[in-house]
This record gives C-alpha cells, structure tokens and sequence, in this order.
C-alpha cells in the first residue's frame, strides 16, 4: 500500500477514470511510454489531444450550423475527432464519436445535434478530470511505473 497519502488519492483517482468507463486501456499503454527521461509525457500528449481536437469541435459546430447539412463532411471530422479521442483512451467520447457518425450514415440530423451535446460533455467533464488528475501527480511527485488498473 502506497505510504504517501497524495500517491494514494492519485492511485483512487486514476481507478475512478476506469472503473466509470471514462478512459481504457490506451491510457495506460500512453502511461508506459512514460519515462525518466520524458516524465510528462501523458500529461503533454492529452494537452496536445485538447488543443487540436478543439479546433476540430468547433469545424463540427461550424457544419452543424451550415444548410443544407453536409453529412459526409461532418462524419469526416469526426472520423478524426474519434481517432484523435482513441488516442489518448477517452472511452466515453470515442463512444459518442461512434454514435454521431452512426447518425451522419443514416442522415440523422437531430441524431447529430443531441448526440454532439452529448459529445461535448463527455470532452468537457473528462477534460476537468483529467486536469485535476494531471495537477494533483504533480504534487505527488513522479510515479515508479505503470500498472494496469486491478
């Protein structure tokens, strides 16, 4: 049993993120690339993940709002918004991602609109998550080694 009580709290956190289906096992294989040499390295590829993958919110948001909808343009950025989102194991959000372009195949549009709603919160809520998680290792201090969740 870890000693220190912020290691603790950050080992409880990071189970959270698995055991409430926000993260999978991408997650811990980004973590084992993690080492001395690179000891952020989970921290600045989830911040590249958001700055990049925000810009590709808002080309959706910006689709989504043009007439007549285009369909297949919207199912091809969220194609990338997906694998973007996979990346890095954000389960939740990848699972939206499949959903949207579910209903772009069909030329859903309402499916679209709730569904990307939906997209956003998961991106919002994992985003808060992960900051606090990446903010309190920090504190913690640097990990020995990557494990996969019990």
């Amino acid at each position: 049993m870890e000693r220190n009580p912020l290691r603790r709290q950050l080992q409880m956190m990071r189970k959270s993120f698995f055991d409430q289906g926000y993260l999978d096992d991408q997650f811990v294989q980004l973590e084992e690339l993690q080492d001395e040499a690179n000891p952020n390295f989970v921290e600045e590829v989830v911040t590249l993940y958001y700055r990049d993958s925000s810009r590709l919110i808002l080309s959706i948001e910006q689709a989504l709002e043009r007439k007549p909808f285009d369909f297949n343009k919207l199912d091809a950025y969220m194609h990338q918004f997906k694998g973007s989102s996979s990346s890095i194991g954000a389960k939740k959000v990848k699972a939206e991602s499949t959903l949207f372009r579910e209903y772009c195949k069909s030329g859903n549009k309402e499916g679209c609109m709730r569904c990307f709603q939906q997209l956003k919160k998961e991106y919002a809520t994992l985003r808060k998550k992960l900051e606090a998680y990446f903010q309190l290792a920090r504190q913690a201090g640097p990990m020995e080694t990557a494990c996969r969740p019990k």
